[in-house]
């Protein structure tokens, strides 16, 4: 039963912008949910990108503060990732996780390249 559907994903250049979407199943979408994205860049190993919280807190690494925005759109369960200013070590495939109730849910991914 897929339970994280992404969306958004592609080749982008240097400077440019890019959202990602992520359709989260009812079953695993609660007030306490943490809602995040994460990405796995080429030969690396999976990092913490942003994810909100609740009360709408927000937290972010360092590398994209500034210039990534975490949303989520309750109606439609759904949580965004707006890319501003991607650069070419954004390159990598994007997930969106959820965390439930101690459970950890995982997209498939979607890859982001971005070219200079």
């Amino acid at each position: 039963q897929v339970q994280l559907i992404e969306s958004g994903g592609g080749s982008v250049q240097a400077g440019g912008s890019l959202n990602l979407s992520c359709e989260v199943a009812e079953r695993i979408f609660h007030p306490i949910s943490i809602i995040g994205w994460y990405r796995q860049p080429p030969g690396k190993e999976r990092e913490f990108i942003a994810n909100i919280i609740s009360a709408g807190v927000t937290n972010y690494a360092t590398s994209v503060k500034g210039r990534f925005t975490i949303s989520v759109l309750i109606k439609k369960r759904t949580t965004k990732l707006q890319m501003n200013s991607v650069k070419p070590e954004d390159t990598a495939v994007y997930y969106c996780n959820v965390l439930d109730n101690g459970d950890d849910y995982w997209g498939e991914g979607t890859q982001v390249t971005v070219s200079s």
